[in-house]
């Protein structure tokens, strides 16, 4: 009863903070909205630089073959599952003027044709198979953008070498993606990060709520009545879940407004969303237990939050460190971190079309690190802050 108390007073103080609720409500749909206007709406098309050296050849009907030509057009055509393209090509004259445009990243890497190429090719087609001839490429490595654009490169010229010269290759490969990966735009394949980082932040309502109850003297008025530390952190906490997942519903009302779509059940992705908010918020509580004001909240908050920002592969993939295996499923070093496990459930219903049995596991590590992390907190809280 005593905790319902401090939920309404929570939720009524909130409601009074306009300005923070506001923020807090719209902070997640904005980031969604922010990544959906970064991509377009779509998927990043890779630019390749291309330099076609290739003098060309003079068949016997006297027409001219560029088999150089050719193989750049074949580049352009490699495109995403709905038609989008991947690659872009751009022509240069030379290398001397791709080099400052790979210097400034404007394309993530160069293809040269040598001369002798549609010469190479015609041999190769006769049946000469003693001629040979070699594509520069190459970049700034360091480029993200370097890897998958000149991989791509190769294979659509390489594709359009077996399919000039007649020649096939020894053995096959027939690629059969997961789900509906292969037709997610790069928009969608951000969807989940987002929607997870946005609840990180919440860590900082949590924290400073707490934090304020503490500076202002409330805590100590509290103390004088019967009330325990679980009473008030489970109202501020039920409060702060309340608030979390309605915005964590509108930041996925904004994916879909904007052309994201679901392969699995949403009621699902919700109920992650909201045991992702409870979680983080007993990271809160236990950040509030070390801090008697707000600032200080606020800056002890950003540790924790970079941790679950950077090693919950919210923004990028992380190498896992296996630790021990539990029911046939690796436990990991970053396993601790109730986000990882988010990232996971989203990743599998959002694109895989999973179901809740088949994110159960991860769904369980996250009630049970739930409620770790609120009792932890409130332990440490009744330890710090009200001791006799």
């Amino acid at each position: 009863m005593k905790a319902i108390t401090v939920f309404r007073k929570t939720l009524l103080e909130m409601s009074r903070d306009k300005w923070m609720l506001g923020l807090t409500l719209a902070f997640a749909p904005f980031f969604v909205l922010l990544y959906w206007l970064i991509t377009a709406g779509g998927s990043t098309t890779y630019t390749i630089l291309t330099i076609n050296d290739d003098r060309g050849i003079q068949l016997a009907d006297g027409a001219t073959f560029n088999a150089g030509r050719e193989a750049v057009s074949a580049i352009s055509g490699i495109t995403y599952a709905d038609g989008q393209p991947i690659l872009k090509s751009v022509p240069v004259a030379s290398r001397a003027e791709a080099e400052p445009i790979l210097r400034n990243r404007g394309a993530a890497a160069f293809i040269l044709i040598p001369e002798n190429f549609s010469q190479t090719l015609q041999a190769l087609q006769s049946g000469d198979r003693s001629v040979t001839t070699n594509i520069i490429f190459g970049g700034d490595v360091s480029n993200p953008y370097y890897m998958v654009g000149i991989n791509l490169s190769l294979t659509a010229i390489d594709s359009y070498v077996m399919q000039a010269t007649g020649q096939q290759p020894l053995i096959g490969y027939v690629e059969e993606p997961l789900g509906a990966s292969a037709a997610r735009t790069e928009f969608e394949t951000y969807v989940p990060g987002t929607l997870i980082f946005a609840v990180i932040l919440l860590i900082f309502l949590a924290s400073m709520t707490v934090a304020r109850e503490i500076e202002t003297g409330t805590l100590r008025r509290l103390q004088m009545t019967p009330m325990t530390s679980f009473d008030l952190l489970g109202g501020i906490t039920a409060a702060l879940v309340l608030i979390g997942t309605a915005a964590y519903a509108l930041a996925f009302a904004c994916a879909l407004a904007v052309g994201f779509r679901s392969q699995g059940p949403l009621w699902v992705a919700i109920l992650v969303g909201a045991i992702t908010c409870l979680s983080v918020i007993g990271l809160g509580m236990i950040v509030a237990s070390f801090t008697r004001t707000v600032s200080q909240a606020f800056v002890v908050a950003n540790f924790p939050m970079a941790l679950m920002m950077f090693f919950s592969s919210v923004i990028y993939p992380m190498p896992k460190v296996i630790m021990f295996t539990l029911s046939g499923h690796e436990i990991g070093l970053y396993d601790i971190l109730p986000t990882t496990h988010a990232v996971a459930a989203l990743n599998k219903i959002l694109t895989l079309g999973a179901d809740l049995s088949q994110v159960f596991f991860e769904l369980s590590a996250l009630t049970i690190l739930s409620a770790l992390y609120f009792f932890i907190g409130v332990w440490l809280f009744k330890r710090f802050h009200l001791k006799s």
